[in-house]
């Protein structure tokens, strides 16, 4: 075995344990000269018992020669006593070694994990959305609503104290918070602190009767709003850009395909609709999932408002009050009747939902392009100076539409995080919710608004192949129109069965060539070459017309566009503006 095997073998080894000191080693011993155990023999410990043979001990440790290091020297007999093989670290940049080893040097971003959800793909402003300072900041706008209100209603709040909060909304000194939040270890406390610190004229009524959920979950309802209100803009811009290139080819009849098996022909602006059809309906979704949301408002520790009542010495029409003000300064029509400390995670199961099944939408749109890509039929845009493959340059990968598959499927997952939150709240509330939730929502929202800019861009720059469409149905139309050929024969004076047997014959050997001999389907040459079939021989041109067998599908199209698409895109008229530009 060579000792590379050995070393391998040592270093799996199945809970490495020093018997003689008992304790834990760590790997980095292996890596290294090991000096004995403080409580070896050697310093008067007493040796292993004999139970512990065959267990993997510290080289250099307690027990026999045999026992001391024993698989070490098993599987290392030509190395020196009490050593291991050394491996090579890998060695951080200098600026990264320095950053790490100096407190308070400045970090190089390069040197730390960053979500590609933002420094690859998302929009600005779906960034901001969730951004630290947009969080903050409406921590500090909500704590003056509630104190406007409570002025409003006979707290002695002056007009000096609502000016001074209204004056440092943005002025955050985000150090300062995050020094207080590791000494506190609570961040709305942090934060409280450090507005008091630049309103020390308002500090005594910051946050008065309310609990860190009146701005955590009132907070996460306006972002979830606010990006509803971001997506839904874009996800109309794909709807129209998708139902124009319907539009343009209604009438172009294409393959249709079931169980990927070619099928009864149908049109590319045709099937372009049931695409339209999917995203049209999440549109609803979207709109009905945003203003279904509701605020929170001011519900006090455990939804009871007992703290406000307090406040307002037992007026019940005050605190009612006091919630309807909050929650119409906040932008919301109405808040929940009841809450527990939080508002029910239910509502995240709602919102994460929509966009889960905007997520199955988009994945299938960019899977049927996959395959027509793959048939040659229709592409995505490809940048001039596009690689497909570092190996293959010929390759035009449908690297957008793969994107879209790729980040679909995470979206898609992220719903099972507020169905398991939900589940297991306790009572009023467990904090169990809060890590979880500030990784799955964001990425819900930022996810959902990747996938609709690249499938904006996708839409805009489809190709189209109308050759290829064509030769693809040459190859399959011969066999489909046997029925119209038979009818064509009957009208003509011939017998249905006769025809029928006629037919079967030279399709089966026209099929023969195609699968056996893998030529084209030469089944209506064999028609205009059996003077059985003379009398529609001058037919078959207009037998064989490809838009004869699309059906309805071009009228589909025209009263779908007309009649449920552009009425749903009429309030977003004014954000219809604009192409995308990938940056990547």
């Amino acid at each position: 075995m060579c000792l590379a095997a050995k070393h391998l073998i040592l270093v799996f080894s199945a809970r490495l344990f020093c018997r003689a000191c008992a304790r834990r080693c760590t790997l980095a011993a292996i890596f290294r000269p090991v000096t004995p155990c403080a409580t070896s023999p050697r310093q008067g410990a007493p040796p292993p018992p004999r139970s512990a043979r065959g267990a993997v001990f510290c080289a250099g440790g307690g027990g026999s020669s045999r026992q001391r290091g024993g698989a070490a020297a098993r599987l290392y007999p030509a190395l020196p006593a009490g050593a291991l093989p050394r491996a090579a670290p890998i060695a951080p940049s200098p600026r990264a070694a320095a950053a790490m080893a100096t407190p308070g040097a400045e970090e190089d971003p390069l040197a730390r994990y960053r979500s590609p959800l933002v420094s690859r793909y998302a929009s600005a402003e779906m960034g901001f959305n969730f951004s630290e300072r947009k969080k903050f900041g409406t921590w500090r706008r909500l704590w003056l609503y509630l104190a406007q209100a409570e002025k409003s209603l006979g707290l002695p709040i002056t007009d000096e104290q609502i000016q001074e909060m209204e004056a440092n909304l943005d002025n955050i000194d985000f150090k300062m918070a995050a020094e207080e939040e590791k000494k506190l270890r609570h961040d709305v406390m942090a934060h409280v602190h450090t507005f008091a610190h630049c309103c020390p004229k308002a500090a005594a009524i910051i946050h008065l009767g309310a609990t860190s959920c009146y701005v955590g979950d009132n907070t996460d309802l306006i972002v979830l709003r606010d990006g509803f209100n971001l997506l839904l803009p874009k996800l109309a811009r794909v709807i129209s850009r998708l139902a124009d290139f319907a539009e343009k080819y209604a009438d172009l009849p294409t393959l249709g395909f079931t169980h990927y098996q070619p099928a009864q022909l149908t049109t590319v602006g045709k099937r372009c609709c049931l695409w339209i059809q999917d995203l049209c309906m999440d549109l609803q979704n979207l709109e009905r999932a945003r203003d279904d949301l509701r605020f929170r408002g001011v519900k006090g520790t455990t939804g009871t408002q007992a703290s406000f009542l307090q406040l307002f010495e037992g007026d019940h029409s005050k605190v009612e009050e006091l919630d309807r003000l909050v929650t119409a300064k906040a932008g919301f029509k109405r808040s929940y009747m009841v809450t527990g400390q939080t508002y029910s995670r239910k509502v995240d199961i709602e919102v994460l939902s929509v966009l889960a099944s905007l997520g199955a939408s988009i994945h299938k749109i960019c899977t049927d392009i996959r395959l027509l890509a793959n048939l040659k039929e229709i592409e995505e845009p490809f940048e001039k100076d596009q690689i497909g493959s570092s190996a293959m340059p010929y390759k035009r990968n449908p690297m957008r539409s793969e994107r879209c598959c790729s980040l679909a499927r995470h979206l898609m997952t992220l719903v099972l995080d507020p169905l398991q939150t939900a589940s297991v709240q306790w009572f009023e509330r467990t904090l169990d919710d809060s890590a979880n939730r500030r990784v799955c929502l964001a990425e819900a929202f930022l996810t959902a608004d990747i996938i609709l800019s690249t499938l904006q861009n996708i839409s805009e720059g489809l190709v189209v192949y109308p050759k290829v469409i064509e030769r693809r149905i040459r190859q399959e139309l011969p066999f489909m129109a046997t029925e119209n050929l038979i009818m064509a024969m009957v009208k003509a004076g011939g017998n249905r069965q006769d025809c029928h047997e006629k037919i079967r014959v030279l399709s089966q050997q026209a099929a023969a060539v195609v699968k056996q001999e893998g030529g084209d389907n030469d089944f209506i040459a064999r028609v205009r070459a059996d003077p059985y079939f003379s009398p529609i021989h001058k037919q078959l041109e207009s037998l064989l017309d490809p838009s004869s067998f699309t059906g309805r599908a071009p009228q589909q199209v025209a009263k779908f566009l007309k009649e449920e698409v552009r009425p749903a895109l009429i309030p977003y008229q004014s954000k219809m503006g604009g192409k995308i530009e990938l940056a990547l």
